[in-house]
């Protein structure tokens, strides 16, 4: 693991004003060889100074795009900046202001231990096993995925993807969000009963010979931390409460929160949801923090808010702040490239596969679940 190092000290005293002013001076010396790029679930000042803001494949393509670009500043967490450099060719240089902005989902698939429940399932299952994994994940696991047949998925297009691999073979590895795995399926058609757990720190997953060869879908045991705070019982309450308010959720929350939603889908489904409302509308939304608190800023003329009144932050990607930007940049104009994040070739060649039958895939409009 990469680690980030402290900042110097002179940082901890620059205001807010004077980062900004310093990071759009940067801007404008780099012009077109930089490009930041900002999530969704960023803080505000963070995405205020982006060239981009969207999710995270979107980002990267983005930047792929960028024709002039010699710096890519990735203000999200490590797989996104992976993917980036993935998609990007050689010269450009991804950065990623912040070491430590992880993701805590997709470090719960780890690389050996995907191949030890691979060698296992596709012993067991007796037939062709395609795994697929969702986009927040490592560039290992996209390569495993790329290298075994499989592909790759956003919350958008995970139907569309688990109906494309069912074409390819008889079985589903879904990895690393049980959640959205299980909810994609379940709006499928597919019984809960045949869409078991690996837990990977049970032997052979903690399933039994026979659970894995009735199985349809196996569902990795991962989740966000950030999804999994909504509850069941906070739809309840808004309904008892608020029964005009509408709820709608992401895929990764709980299956038996989507169930209680009125709405789930991607985030880009969620702002199309909110943007496309009527004034006057009530919604609350199971989603991160900043992005809700953006949306209900930007619609004043209808009620929005988070489900259950929670501050779902999430944690890590709030590492990325005008601090960390800043020290990228002004390292950048003395002419070094810290925090870079390189791909292994071999690694990258084989996510690309992925990637490329992800993209294939990919619907036209921010997709809900629907059965």
């Amino acid at each position: 693991m990469l680690t980030q190092p402290p900042l110097p000290p002179q940082y901890e005293t620059l205001t807010d004003e004077e980062m900004t002013a310093a990071i759009l001076d940067h801007k404008r010396r780099f012009g077109s060889r930089l490009v930041i790029l900002g999530h969704h679930y960023q803080r505000d000042e963070v995405i205020r100074l982006a060239d981009f803001d969207g999710d995270s494949l979107k980002l990267s393509q983005i930047g792929a795009a960028q024709r002039d670009a010699e710096f890519i500043v990735f203000c999200g967490v490590h797989f996104m900046a992976e993917s980036a450099d993935i998609l990007t060719d050689d010269r450009v240089k991804v950065i990623l202001p912040d070491l430590s902005a992880g993701c805590s989902m997709a470090d719960m698939a780890d690389i050996d231990q995907v191949l030890d429940a691979w060698d296992f399932i596709t012993g067991e299952c007796g037939v062709k096993v395609v795994p697929i994994t969702y986009v927040n994940s490592t560039a290992s696991i996209k390569a495993f995925c790329g290298e075994n047949g499989g592909a790759c998925c956003t919350s958008s297009n995970a139907r569309a993807v688990i109906e494309w691999a069912f074409k390819q073979g008889d079985r589903v590895m879904f990895l690393p969000d049980q959640h959205l795995g299980r909810n994609t399926a379940y709006a499928m058609g597919i019984p809960l009963d045949r869409m078991p757990i690996y837990d990977p720190d049970l032997e052979h997953g903690g399933l039994s010979h026979q659970e894995v060869r009735d199985a349809k879908v196996l569902l990795w045991k991962g989740y966000c931390s950030v999804h999994m705070v909504f509850t069941p019982e906070d739809c309840d309450e808004l309904r008892r409460t608020d029964p005009q308010c509408k709820i709608v959720v992401h895929p990764e929350c709980e299956w038996s929160v989507v169930q209680k939603a009125d709405l789930a889908g991607s985030t880009g489904f969620i702002i199309k949801t909110i943007n496309d409302a009527q004034p006057g509308s009530r919604w609350a939304i199971g989603t991160e923090i900043n992005l809700v608190s953006r949306l209900a800023n930007r619609h004043t003329d209808r009620s929005v808010h988070v489900l259950g009144g929670l501050s779902c932050l999430c944690s890590t990607m709030s590492q990325i702040d005008l601090r960390h930007l800043l020290w990228v940049l002004d390292e950048l104009a003395d002419g070094r490239v810290v925090n870079q994040i390189n791909v292994p070739p071999e690694v990258e060649r084989l996510a690309i596969v992925a990637l490329e039958r992800m993209l294939a895939n990919v619907t036209a409009q921010p997709a809900g679940l629907s059965g």
